[in-house]
């Protein structure tokens, strides 16, 4: 793909969290567009694994030593682990010193910022995720040469679909659950349309600056997805079937005891809850700037034969 002329201004492009479920496909879109220099930070005693060829650099995450290490990068993706959420603050204060034009704040396969109504046990992790991305706007603000773009996404669906049968869907059995009516919509974006709105944000720097973009593969609901699979493996799938009550009463319960394993549980409630519409990026996809990003649309049969397809690690 030839680089357009706003990608002349965002060459030279730094990752955090690059070895992580959606820094993995984020920084592999990058090194194979053609158009960028990939960088990737991490920490000085990680032991986490990179695509070959790519530069590395192991520092202390503090402002000085992320600001030597930033120095000469056109823009920092942010895509780490939700423990490592808070640095984003010293992130964006690194990368405003070192002269960084393009800051992307983390949202990758969460969707927080468009949860106004979610479940309360994901308001601490959207509250302490608000504090970098206000940040980023407050300094963008002061100094218009730093400006910052958040990408919001859809569930990872086929990365979900395929590592958690809670979702609805155990496709190394065959076999699926199907919450209350099965026709809760929402929004996916496959880990491939992940890594292609980061793509998207960077060439295109003056249409996705100082705000949110809404990535988007598909909205879809379990019914369809169910008749997918059943297209696509050529068979009926067993189905049994639950409510998104039960799972907030077992997440809910697990999430005060302070035992572990709570967080898949609301998320699979928040998702299918009925008739609350708690993970739709956007109801449309002109709605949404999948066209702008240049994410594939997918549909319900695509993203079966997808999941059906992959490995994990």
């Amino acid at each position: 793909m030839e680089p357009n002329k706003a990608t002349s201004t965002i060459r030279r492009v730094a990752v955090f969290g690059a070895s992580g479920n959606f820094g993995t496909p984020i920084t592999a879109a990058l090194s194979q567009d053609g158009c960028f220099d990939v960088t990737i930070i991490t920490r000085v005693k990680s032991r986490s694994t990179f695509l070959p060829g790519l530069a590395v650099i192991r520092t202390a995450y503090t402002v000085e030593d992320l600001t030597k290490a930033l120095e000469g990068q056109d823009a920092v993706v942010c895509a780490v682990a939700p423990s490592g959420v808070e640095h984003q603050v010293a992130m964006v204060d690194a990368a405003e010193a070192a002269g960084v034009k393009r800051f992307i704040v983390n949202d990758f396969g969460w969707g927080l910022r468009t949860q106004t109504h979610g479940l309360p046990e994901f308001r601490e992790t959207i509250k302490r995720c608000n504090v970098g991305w206000d940040y980023a706007a407050k300094r963008a603000e002061a100094n218009p040469s730093f400006t910052w773009t958040g990408i919001t996404t859809g569930k990872p669906i086929d990365w979900a679909l395929r590592k958690f049968p809670a979702m609805g869907f155990d496709v190394v059995k065959g076999t699926a659950t199907i919450y209350d009516a099965g026709d809760e919509v929402f929004t996916g974006t496959m880990l491939e349309g992940i890594g292609q709105s980061v793509v998207g944000v960077l060439r295109h720097p003056d249409e996705t600056a100082n705000r949110f973009v809404k990535a988007r593969s598909i909205n879809t609901c379990q019914n369809e997805l169910l008749q997918a699979f059943q297209k696509v493996t050529g068979r009926q799938w067993p189905v049994t079937h639950s409510t998104t009550e039960v799972m907030k009463m077992e997440g809910g319960a697990r999430y005060k005891a302070g035992a572990g394993g709570w967080t898949l549980y609301i998320a699979v409630a928040q998702l299918l809850d009925p008739g609350k519409a708690r993970n739709v990026v956007a109801p449309s996809r002109e709605e949404s700037d999948a066209d702008l990003l240049g994410i594939v649309e997918e549909t319900p049969e695509s993203i079966a034969e997808r999941v059906l397809k992959m490995r994990l690690n």
